[in-house]
């Protein structure tokens, strides 16, 4: 060539120098390989698209190992690679040896390698020489490779089963072996625990026997000492009495390594080869590395194994059964821990027959999610249940639980009092009526037969273990059939960032659009909280939770007595509640009550309206008698004509009248209003009190 002329281009330079170019990318699995390259594979001389899979049959197995991990190892380090292939052909014969180099990169969002390398022919070294190792490339580079992801990936198994598993893919560089077997130790009997690459059965006397049997694997148990056998007559030599049983599997050399975890041999590891192997210093280094490694995995995998075992254990024993069933009536419930520790916490729920035929219905939450929450859990469940079936009214069982709670942990440790909510319901499953006290806890949903959705506000008291003297209230109403309550703990609501206002409009969403039956009800509520439910009542582990969940369904299907099923008149919806006059703030919870009910209501100024009278009718009680107020609001006929009924009644003997107040003047505006904003409204004397009502009639939207 000339001084001045064009330099050749990159191709004709790769040919002139017997050079192939390749590329790899591990995302489609499709090699590219040039004309010089396929015709040092072995194919036709052609540039060609090749499958992943064609273009490793033609290297030898243990040098296509040993390029996957010298191609992981410089994708770390950023790094040159250079590796000797084996080029064999269809009969599995040499052909010749290739030189590869490349430069890996790896993509860490699509977890892919892209490789561009090339290939050269090279000359064999003259036998005797020390690179007839049977490794080829680099054999320091290649075993820190495969150390490296021998590590990873035991350190990311997290049961002996996975552990198990990745120790059968192993591919160790220059000598993989072609049967594993892994062995434990069980008082004085040597027991395998896994096996790979080979057909045991389960009767055979591999699988169990004594620690001073004539076998290498119990040797390495009563010792610690690995025993490494490079040929079939050393093992026959030194092992004549289980020679016989190792015979059949046609294996010409074995490694038995000690698994030792903190000075403690607690078993054995087994690598049995096809072809013989010398042990040389490094492929020993090797093996004792691998083995200190395993060890390591299978003992946090048994830590892991029990502690699952245990947790399964504690729920079992924590968490009741449904049964027994309650008659007229419908019942479900979830229960899912939080992932951290042994994932089992202060949540739990409950169901008790009573001594009066009537069924109890607990659902709790002690603070903390630690195994010292789910033991006062335990304790606090057996304290309720015990108290509930004396016979006791529902306040008086959250008395009671509440000085015990307070009692153990104020003995236990001053420093470390714990408390705990609860929500204790009183079912009668003859009428529906039922009588709740609440003990800090979340109020009651109640989902009806047209599909609203409300919270149900009820009287309480303090957590339960704050104040052993603390009274608890009762709140009494009727699940109408059709009807269903839910009662959970905060862990359903307050998850994913939400808040309990945002939280509760989540899960009434998913409760008005639900159309099923009561299981698929609980399902969709833990699911569209955290995913698949781990468990009905016991069961496996879920995954990792912000904070524990417990939900507990009551549903009365069916008919009222003698009257068509309720689930066809979806257009009847009421409320009840009452306002103390020491609980005034309930006036608030009144009104957001009734905007509620009229969720779907087609006027929203009648909506404002209706909260606007409610305000001020139950105001006028609270002001001008000293007598608690009970608001009855009904929904009924069918949309858009359907009619609002408010109704409030109090104990007070006088009866109200209308006032004409001047521009200055704090009160008397309340009959004004009603009689300016209602459809209808009157004044009813009662035996004892009266009640004040007016009606809505809905408007079409505007």
């Amino acid at each position: 060539m000339r001084t001045g002329e064009p330099l050749p281009a990159v191709e004709d330079v790769l040919v002139a120098l017997a050079t192939g170019l390749w590329h790899w990318d591990t995302a489609t699995g499709l090699v590219t390989a040039d004309a010089e390259a396929a015709r040092l594979l072995g194919l036709p001389p052609e540039a060609s698209v090749l499958s992943e899979a064609l273009v490793r049959s033609r290297f030898h197995p243990v040098d296509w190992n040993e390029n996957t991990s010298i191609t992981r190892l410089a994708a770390v380090e950023g790094t040159l690679a250079e590796v000797r292939l084996r080029v064999m052909d269809e009969r599995g014969r040499l052909i010749r040896t290739v030189r590869s180099r490349f430069r890996p990169v790896y993509d860490s969002e699509e977890r892919v390698y892209r490789v561009t390398g090339t290939l050269q022919e090279v000359t064999e070294p003259s036998p005797g020489t020390a690179a007839q190792h049977p490794v080829t490339g680099d054999w320091r580079r290649s075993r820190e490779a495969f150390l490296l992801d021998a590590g990873r990936a035991l350190a990311e198994a997290r049961s002996t089963e996975e552990v198990l598993r990745v120790a059968g893919g192993l591919s160790m560089p220059g000598f993989s072996p072609d049967g594993l077997a892994v062995f434990g130790v069980k008082g004085d009997r040597l027991m395998m625990i896994g096996h790979h690459g080979q057909q045991i059965d389960e009767d055979s006397p591999f699988t169990s026997m004594p620690l001073d049997t004539d076998y290498p694997a119990a040797e390495v148990v009563r010792t610690g000492r690995a025993v490494y056998l490079s040929s079939a007559e050393q093992y026959q030599s030194r092992y004549p009495v289980t020679w016989p049983l190792a015979e059949r599997f046609g294996r010409r050399s074995w490694a038995f390594l000690p698994l030792t975890v903190a000075g403690r041999t607690m078993g054995a590891w087994m690598a049995g080869f096809a072809y013989p192997v010398s042990f040389t210093p490094d492929e020993r280094s090797v093996l004792t590395t691998v083995a200190r490694m395993l060890a390591q995995a299978l003992s946090r995998a048994g830590i892991a194994d029990s502690e699952r075992e245990l947790t399964d254990g504690l729920q079992r024993s924590m968490l009741p059964a449904l049964g027994p069933e309650i008659p007229g009536m419908d019942v479900a419930a979830r229960y899912i821990p939080t992932g951290g520790g042994l994932q089992v916490g202060g949540d739990w729920y409950d169901i008790i027959p009573l001594p009066s035929g009537r069924h109890a219905l607990v659902i709790g939450d002690v603070q903390g999610h630690d195994v010292r929450a789910a033991g006062l859990m335990g304790q606090l469940r057996i304290a309720l249940r015990a108290y509930a079936s004396e016979g006791h009214r529902p306040d008086a069982v959250l008395t009671r639980a509440s000085r015990f709670l307070h009692g153990i942990t104020y003995d236990a440790a001053e420093t470390d009092l714990r408390f705990a909510t609860c929500l204790y319901v009183e079912a009668d499953p003859a009428t529906g009526v039922l009588e709740i006290a609440r003990a800090g806890h979340l109020d009651p949903t109640i989902r009806m037969t047209d599909g609203t959705v409300l919270r149900r506000p009820t009287a309480g008291g303090l957590p339960l273990g704050i104040d052993p003297d603390a009274d608890y209230p009762t709140t009494r109403f009727a699940l109408e059939p059709g009807e269903t309550m839910m009662i959970c703990t905060d862990g359903l609501i307050e998850t994913g960032g939400h808040d309990i206002e945002s939280g509760w409009q989540r899960i009434r969403a998913i409760m008005e659009e639900h159309d099923g039956d009561l299981e698929k009800l609980a399902d969709g509520l833990v699911q569209a909280v955290h995913g698949p439910s781990s468990h009905h009542t016991t069961g496996p582990l879920a995954d990792r939770r912000e904070d524990d969940i417990a939900v507990l369904l009551l549903s009365r299907p069916g008919t009222g007595r003698g009257e068509e099923p309720l689930a066809v008149r979806p257009w009847i919806r009421r409320t009840l509640l009452s306002v103390a006059q020491a609980e005034p703030e309930r006036v608030a919870e009144a009104r957001q009550h009734v905007r509620e009910l009229l969720h779907d209501w087609g006027s929203p100024d009648q909506v404002d309206s209706a909260v606007l009278l409610v305000s001020e009718m139950l105001t006028n009680v609270l002001v001008h008698t000293d007598a608690d107020a009970l608001l009855l609001a009904e929904v009924s006929g069918q949309a858009p004509e359907r009619c609002l009924r408010v109704e409030v009644t109090d104990g007070g003997d006088d009866l109200p009248h209308k006032r004409r107040p001047g521009e200055l003047a704090s009160s008397g505006r309340g009959l004004v209003l009603i009689e300016i904003l209602a459809d209808a409204w009157g004044v009813d004397p009662r035996g004892q009190g009266k009640s004040i009502w007016f009606e809505l009639y809905e408007a079409d939207k505007p």
